[in-house]
């Protein structure tokens, strides 16, 4: 069975979204994969609790236990390595991994970013393309790499900008593609590993 590891901040909404989409599509038997664990930096995190609920281990290892950004990251290493993962997720987790951590996980470590990449990297994505007059705006599942939202690009949904929206009346309508195409970009990045 190919293990999945999700990383989490907060809610963990796109997680609840790979999460219903492995046991709708039971991707154990469709794929050989399941989602074995949820990891957060932060014991509050509310997706902790959905994962529990859906009989999904969980861990969580608090950053600020640690002296440095390399400390954390490589005790994370060690606690996502028990399962054995094929491939990490990055779903609202909001820390920025060092080099040695994303070069441990080098080909098999995704992120999705509200925006569409190469554009609007960073923060306050949303509002910065409504500030710049964009059409369309969107997210983007990529590989991670140690320069911050520059991997290589596996999906991206577009989304347009729409007369007097705000970053949050944008930001809740790219919520939703982002809740359809990461499961899937998962299940694709999954069923190449297969072939």
């Amino acid at each position: 069975m190919k293990n999945i590891v999700i990383l989490i901040s907060g809610s963990g909404s796109n997680m609840a979204a790979i999460i219903q989409a492995a046991q709708q599509q039971d991707w154990a038997k469709t794929l050989n994969a399941r989602v074995a664990a949820v990891v957060s930096n932060k014991a509050d995190a509310k997706g902790l609790e959905f994962a529990r609920q859906h009989g999904i281990a969980t861990e969580v290892l608090d950053h600020k236990a640690f002296a440095s950004r390399e400390a954390f990251d490589a005790a994370l290493s060690e606690v996502i390595d028990q399962y054995q993962p094929v491939l990490v997720v990055l779903a609202g987790f909001m820390r920025i991994l060092t080099p040695g951590f994303v070069g441990h996980y080098a080909g098999r470590l995704v992120n999705i970013h509200p925006s569409l990449l190469p554009a609007f990297t960073g923060l306050h994505t949303h509002q910065r393309a409504i500030d710049a007059g964009c059409r369309f705006a969107g997210a983007t599942v990529h590989e991670v790499t140690a320069e911050l939202d520059v991997g290589p690009i596996l999906a991206q949904a577009v989304v347009p900008v729409l007369p007097g929206d705000t970053a949050q009346s944008l930001a809740a309508r790219v919520l939703v593609q982002e809740h359809a195409m990461y499961p899937q970009a998962v299940a694709d990045w999954l069923s190449k590993q297969a072939g």
